[in-house]
């Protein structure tokens, strides 16, 4: 879920560079919710957004701890695509209709290799 905070509205090679160092500081969701807010936005400022990011990957962390694990979306920061993509890559749901290009992709691809 951190991870689609990241990706939103930034291109994955950044995403890619910056998620290894940040979950390396803070593995769990635990530690992630306790993160020093000015440490997590100098972490992620090349990813742009750094401030609402920040404060989103804290708050969507806290909830995180209490979720029931049913719907994404009901996490703070995370909107369709995280939604979607919890019930993909978590839920092993491949058949659902989906908005986004990339998870298209992969769901056309997951299709044809069955």
């Amino acid at each position: 879920m951190v991870a689609v905070i990241c990706l939103n509205q930034t291109y994955r090679k950044q995403v890619k560079e910056i998620l290894p160092q940040l979950f390396h500081r803070w593995p769990t969701p635990q530690k992630m919710a306790k993160a020093p807010l000015n440490r997590l936005e100098r972490l992620i400022k090349p990813l742009g957004m750094w401030r609402v990011r920040s404060k989103r990957i804290k708050q969507m962390s806290r909830e995180f701890l209490s979720w029931d694990g049913q719907d994404a979306a009901e996490l703070h920061g995370i909107g369709r695509y995280g939604s979607d993509s919890y019930r993909i890559f978590f839920k092993k749901q491949f058949n659902i209709k989906v908005t986004d290009k990339e998870l298209k992709k992969y769901l056309k691809h997951k299709k044809k290799a069955a």
